[in-house]
């Protein structure tokens, strides 16, 4: 197939980049810079100039592909409301291209929105529309154009990590270096899923070339990492002390991350495994990060 990748030159797609290529794909690869134009040449890809905030460069990347497999999101987490509304509109411009034809549309989103709001794990059958967080804006893009006919699958993401980045907890890091102290909040109990990233990338090409309309998959290694041990091992390697927080304490802490710090977000993938033959052997999360250079790592 030929295949429209957004995100190509980024940490998750450019490793998704690769298992495309390896499977004789051939990939159009979405970039912003001349660097990136250069990468993805060079790793054996065709490069598309544009942006995300510029819709007719994703429109006519989109125009003339097979398949479309949209990775690219602003990480500034800073501002992710209205990140996650430009992501919103992304999808939509690209589904209106693919709309009349059979041409699947793989996005990405979180697998809190198959958080079913029991304590359970979250699961691939569930599409909690009424969850809190803003992501859900790409899953409601994404239903909208299934109901319109458009084959679009999704693709919901744990920490995606390696012994350089681990998202959320990426910035987290970050919030603990400048607080002088590693915080969670209450016991510590609440828990955050995780997959390395090259297990993440293999489901993602095994996903779009399945193509089947309406799935949803959970790119799920562990199915919880507890906060406190996530926090134990980063204070070891920053060398700083581990507190716990009141819930009440947490916003002025953590400021504009505290909304993701107290979430429980346990998720299964025991049917994304049984359907796309998915078996994650990457080291684990807390493997990773004990790996890390501290020093060298920042956000």
């Amino acid at each position: 197939m030929r295949i429209f990748l957004t995100g190509a030159t980024g940490f998750i797609g450019s490793r998704v980049l690769s298992e495309l290529l390896s499977a004789g794909h051939e990939v159009l690869g979405l970039t912003r810079s001349e660097a990136g134009a250069a990468a993805l040449e060079e790793a054996g890809a065709h490069a598309h100039r544009g942006t995300l905030e510029d819709l007719d460069s994703i429109r006519a990347g989109a125009a003339d592909v097979d398949a479309v497999v949209h990775t690219a999101f602003d990480h500034d987490f800073s501002n992710f409301v209205a990140n996650c509304e430009k992501d919103r509109r992304v999808i939509e411009v690209l589904g209106s291209v693919l709309k009349g034809s059979a041409r699947p549309l793989l996005i990405t989103s979180g697998t809190g929105m198959g958080d079913p709001g029991d304590g359970t794990p979250a699961l691939e059958d569930v599409l909690n529309l009424a969850h809190p967080n803003p992501r859900i804006a790409s899953e409601r893009a994404g239903m909208a154009l299934l109901e319109s006919g458009v084959n679009v699958s999704v693709m919901r993401l744990p920490q995606v990590h390696n012994t350089v980045k681990q998202g959320l907890i990426t910035p987290y890091i970050q919030i603990a270096r400048e607080k002088g102290s590693v915080a969670y909040i209450g016991e510590g109990s609440n828990r955050w899923p995780a997959a390395h990233v090259l297990d993440v990338a293999k489901l993602f090409a095994r996903a779009i070339e399945r193509g089947q309309a309406g799935a949803r998959y959970h790119a799920v290694a562990e199915e919880g990492i507890s906060a406190r041990e996530i926090a134990e091992v980063v204070g070891e390697g920053l060398g700083l002390r581990v507190i716990s927080l009141p819930p009440e304490d947490g916003p002025d802490h953590f400021g504009w991350f505290a909304m993701f710090m107290a979430l429980d977000m346990p998720a299964s993938s025991k049917k994304t495994r049984e359907l796309l033959d998915w078996q994650p052997v990457g080291p684990d999360l807390l493997t990773d990060m004990r790996a890390m250079d501290y020093v060298a790592i920042s956000v």
